[in-house]
């Protein structure tokens, strides 16, 4: 399986856009966002082509492969105009090799939440780009697709052998082997 892993949209229909062209161009079975869908949330700038109603009709037409993890910025009024679930985490299991996905605001790198040396965890919330080891546990974090605090709007895309953070030019930033 293989699995694209984005984060903190906060309601760019631009952005949501180019992502979902990634996504299906990518061969992945699996999109995976990490929280702050639609809103853009008290400390971010109302960004230029904010949008977020057209954010949920270009993710909507995904849901079928679409995963979403509730950030600290989704409420239950998201879930009124999204014809798919926001979960609080996840976890999933590529190759025997489990990934805990998590929007960041709770569990990150200085507070792992009860995973195994050797697992993984994916989270956003911070909009910088981060890989990792941090006590045996692969650390990953994509940035922010849209209001990036590191100047890199990037995405993570994973395998059962490991996970690649790629800008959206498809520049490689960081990889990780698993």
């Amino acid at each position: 399986m293989k699995v694209l892993i984005a984060s903190d949209l906060h309601g760019s229909a631009y952005y949501a856009d180019r992502l979902i062209r990634i996504f299906e161009g990518s061969g992945a079975d699996l999109l995976v966002l990490l929280g702050d869908v639609y809103n853009h949330g008290p400390r971010n700038p109302l960004h230029e082509g904010y949008a977020p109603m057209e954010v949920a009709n270009q993710l909507n037409r995904v849901k079928d492969r679409l995963l979403v993890v509730k950030g600290n910025c989704d409420s239950q009024v998201d879930t009124l105009i999204s014809e798919f679930h926001f979960v609080e985490d996840a976890c999933l299991v590529l190759g025997g090799h489990k990934v805990y996905l998590t929007h960041g605001h709770v569990y990150h790198k200085d507070r792992l939440p009860a995973i195994c040396p050797g697992d993984t965890l994916v989270y956003g919330h911070y909009h910088a780009v981060l890989c990792e080891d941090v006590d045996g546990v692969h650390v990953l974090n994509p940035g922010s697709i849209s209001l990036p605090k590191d100047d890199h709007r990037a995405y993570i895309l994973m395998d059962e052998k490991g996970a690649e953070i790629l800008d959206l030019d498809g520049k490689r930033l960081a990889k990780m082997d698993f």
